[in-house]
């Protein structure tokens, strides 16, 4: 009975062992996290003057070069002009 308790914890012993080091291998084999792949810095934000939808100023389409210029979200909106 001795033996057989001995041999039990060994195999637990043994299967903890194993266990942290195939942890150990996946943490090794992870990628690092590029250096060049950060958030992107906040972007002005305008409404459709249609629809009122708010888009990245860089998404939308302008209508005009005055100092109030109108911003469509599709050139659906635009050809329709402000609601």
């Amino acid at each position: 009975m001795k033996y057989i308790l001995v041999l039990l914890v060994i195999v637990i012993a043994v299967g903890v062992w194993r266990n942290r080091r195939r942890a150990e291998d996946l943490e090794a084999r992870r990628p690092a996290p590029r250096p060049g792949n950060r958030l992107q810095p906040p972007q002005d934000m305008v409404a459709c003057a249609h629809c009122g939808l708010h888009l990245p100023r860089s998404d939308a389409l302008v209508l005009g070069a005055s100092p109030q210029p109108e911003y469509y979200c599709s050139p659906e909106h635009r050809a329709q002009g402000p609601a």
